[in-house]
């Protein structure tokens, strides 16, 4: 087991766990989820050469057995780290890689690039979600932000209540 960032060999796997663990059927195995929520896409390529690109961001991965078992896109943004694109293939969701690829997250946010705090955004209506964040020192703050209705980029909303709530931990 271990941690690395990813690099442009890595954008069709990133692409599939990205996808395996929000969309379709594949990801009701796991507990993360938005297939409820959210048709369409969750990432594509030029997402992920988007993140590669940010001279201000890194992709963390996590691999077993040199093979990719869960990601998550970390940031420089106003100050603070953020957090997002974070995924763990559906059948080890449960299994405490998560924790781990949060943890990690935090490391190199507070001792690599010494910022202060990470923030987030989370669909407000998922309760699980925001629990489990919740429960390793995250905080709502208060602040929303609408959802991207319109921009299938973001994915085809089964909703017209979707937004964003923000979470931040400090470091």
């Amino acid at each position: 087991m271990s941690f690395r960032f990813a690099n442009l060999a890595d954008v069709d796997a990133l692409v599939a766990l990205v996808e395996s663990a929000y969309r379709g059927e594949i990801s009701k195995k796991g507990w993360t989820t938005e297939a409820d929520l959210l048709g369409g896409r969750r990432t594509g390529p030029d997402d992920i050469q988007a993140c590669l690109d940010n001279p201000q961001g890194e992709i963390l991965c996590y691999e077993d057995d040199g093979r990719l078992k869960a990601c998550a896109f970390i940031s420089q943004e106003d100050g603070a780290g953020y957090f997002g694109m974070f995924s763990v293939s559906p059948e080890l969701q449960g299994s405490g890689i998560g924790k781990l690829v949060l943890a990690e997250s935090e490391r190199v946010v507070r001792d690599g690039w010494k910022l202060p705090a990470m923030r987030m955004t989370v669909i407000d209506c998922r309760d699980e979600l925001i629990a489990f964040y919740e429960r390793r020192g995250y905080a709502l703050t208060g602040i929303k932000k609408p959802f991207p209705y319109g921009d299938e980029r973001f994915g085809i909303p089964k909703r017209d209540d979707l937004q964003f709530e923000i979470m931040e931990k400090i470091l």
